[in-house]
């Protein structure tokens, strides 16, 4: 299977969420499945796909031109795929995977996030949506998009797309879960059995 990573790229963040971004591309390389993410060597995607790597997993990098420059794309990528744009790399991401987990991040996190939901209600993108909530990181979003609910601004059924983990191996499970089984956008406890 295919997990495409979504996270910031941002290297001046604390030390934890380096650790459990690494510990998420470990977990989900030695459960025999391949990270798809943005390309870039720092930040929380790099650190996911280093762990992928280090664990012996395959590693696919999706990057528009523009980003090919030294220093800013992973070199140890099992493939590199350049893009015309980041519209493109969106695309190209989507179509390869299988499943979709957001680590914490900035706007470029939350436009993938939210073009990834949008699509999935639309029904144009199959595969389960995770929020890896370290340290708390989505809480606030996740009451957000509960009180747009509760308002009327968001269907429930939209909110039923959404599994939130605070934990790699939460994240994990629940990737790999069905969505008939996977409840809605609370936490899922059943992910820590």
């Amino acid at each position: 299977m295919n997990i495409c990573i979504f996270g910031a790229s941002s290297s001046r963040l604390d030390q934890i969420f380096y650790q459990e971004s690494e510990k998420t591309g470990r977990l989900i390389a030695e459960a025999g499945h391949c990270v798809v993410f943005g390309g870039g060597s720092d930040g929380l995607m790099g650190a996911c796909a280093r762990g992928a790597k280090a664990a012996g997993g395959r590693i696919i990098g999706i990057a528009p031109k523009i980003f090919d420059e030294p220093g800013i794309l992973l070199q140890d990528c099992d493939e590199l795929i350049l893009t015309d744009s980041l519209s493109a790399r969106k695309e190209k991401m989507f179509s390869m995977s299988n499943s979709f987990l957001a680590l914490p991040g900035g706007i470029g996190t939350m436009d993938e996030f939210f073009e990834a939901i949008t699509l999935r209600q639309l029904g144009l993108l199959q595969g389960p949506l995770v929020l890896l909530n370290t340290r708390g990181f989505y809480s606030p979003l996740v009451a957000f998009l509960e009180n747009m609910a509760e308002q009327g601004f968001l269907s429930h059924n939209c909110l039923s797309l959404l599994r939130v983990c605070d934990t790699p191996a939460q994240a994990l499970k629940a990737l790999l879960l069905p969505d008939h089984l996977a409840g809605s956008i609370r936490r899922l406890e059943d992910y820590t059995r």
